[in-house]
């Protein structure tokens, strides 16, 4: 699907040419192990690169510009994966070609250029008043999730279900991390990242593969990465709590459901949990939905996802304070017939048609190349749909009742409003 050319010792180019679509994508993800204190420093990084430079030091500059070039996106953020967290700069611009005259392309690797290797520095730090209102805006996103019930009662979950561990680990880490971050301490993390992370540089469109790869790296003079980390184990799921009951001011209750299951990203039985999941409750005709939603009424949604990553599965619901317990009760009944073996034909195959939808889907977009490709690129280095699909095809009945029986429930979280109805 990708070519992968490696420019220097742990830095990589995966080039895709393809004339289906009419812009070239870029994505450049810098990586390196999950830490609390990092991934606010990084997640301020990078509002400070994408606002200001040496070149276009105001965010307006900076849009001007990019309206300059035929509307040039670039923007940066963080994600995480596992136990590694992940700077991502992405860039969509026209392709050359169908402009009469054009040398876009050449501004555009140039501004990337700009925006990585040229900040906006006084006396060899970023500027103070720079970082401070970029630590303003990381601190409003993270406190936004207090706002966001669902988001809050999940983040809350997590943090009976998953203490100190990756999986509670916000990629844009915590309000006093972020307080704590100085201009010295932000370029001390900006040079680690442009010295010391694992890169995979993604580009896609109807481009010359060498040339590409030659104008990158003229463009992105990364060096060899002398001590890239070393992926760690993730720890081990230790609840603190197996029921939590919290109360804010609101209406809708949010109940939230952590699950342990052996079953990893990297596992055989990988494919096999995805199927489980979308029948569970990862779709509209899912047992969750049909059941404890349609059927029963227990609740305003009700859905499940597989934290593959982390070997978690997580039951998502709104409900109305007093059906607490009825909606628990059903939600367990669901999986309980998972595990005798109640699964219809029609939940699986629709189940397995939805999982081939929404990869095709993926795959319609550039951007959903490189992720995809980034997500299975270590399991399948020369992935293709029809493996994936084949390997889907396989999965049988007996095979979504072992995984059912292997999910073991560890936190029950429960937000209601402050006023329980009698």
């Amino acid at each position: 699907m990708f070519k992968t050319t490696e420019i220097a010792k742990d830095v990589y180019i995966h080039t895709r040419s393809t004339d289906q679509f009419k812009t070239i994508n870029f994505s450049i993800k810098f990586r390196r192990p999950l830490q609390v204190e990092e991934a606010a420093e990084r997640t301020v990084l990078t509002n400070v690169l994408q606002h200001s430079n040496a070149k276009y030091p105001s965010p307006a500059s900076m849009r001007m510009h990019l309206d300059d070039l035929y509307g040039t996106v670039l923007y940066l953020d963080t994600t995480k994966k596992g136990n590694e967290h992940t700077v991502l700069l992405n860039v969509e611009t026209v392709n050359d070609h169908y402009l009469q005259h054009g040398d876009v392309l050449d501004h555009v690797l140039e501004l990337m250029n700009t925006v990585l290797f040229d900040p906006n520095f006084v006396n060899g730090e970023f500027k103070e008043n720079i970082v401070a209102r970029e630590k303003e805006m990381v601190r409003e996103r993270i406190q936004s999730i207090f706002d966001e019930k669902s988001r809050y009662a999940q983040n809350r979950l997590n943090h009976f279900l998953a203490p100190d561990h990756p999986a509670s680990i916000s990629a844009n880490g915590t309000i006093p991390a972020v307080e704590a971050i100085t201009p010295q301490s932000l370029t001390n993390t900006y040079q680690r990242m442009i010295a010391e992370d694992v890169i995979d540089i993604y580009v896609v469109g109807d481009i010359d593969e060498e040339k590409m790869i030659a104008d990158l790296k003229t463009a992105l003079p990364f060096q060899d990465r002398k001590a890239p980390f070393q992926q760690n184990e993730l720890p081990k799921i230790q609840p603190t709590e197996s029921y939590v009951h919290e109360k804010q001011e609101m209406k809708q209750g949010k109940l939230h459901i952590g699950f342990t299951v052996p079953v990893f990203f990297t596992d055989a039985d990988f494919p096999k949990m995805q199927i489980f999941n979308g029948i569970f409750g990862g779709y509209p005709h899912s047992k969750l939905f049909m059941n404890v939603r349609e059927k029963e009424s227990m609740a305003y949604y009700c859905s499940s996802s597989y934290s593959a990553q982390y070997g978690l599965v997580y039951v998502m619901s709104g409900i109305d304070t007093e059906n607490v317990k009825k909606a628990t009760q059903l939600i367990d009944e669901q999986l309980e017939a998972m595990s005798r073996g109640e699964i219809t034909d029609l939940e699986l195959s629709q189940t397995k048609a939805m999982l081939q939808n929404q990869l095709k889907e993926a795959l319609d977009s550039a951007r959903g190349q490189i992720e995809i490709y980034d997500q299975y690129k270590e399991l399948d280095p020369v992935f293709k749909v029809e493996h994936w699909q084949e390997k889907w095809k396989a999965v049988t009945k007996e095979d979504i009742v072992d995984m059912a029986k292997q999910l073991h429930k560890e936190t029950v979280y429960f937000l209601s409003g402050m006023e329980e109805k009698k």
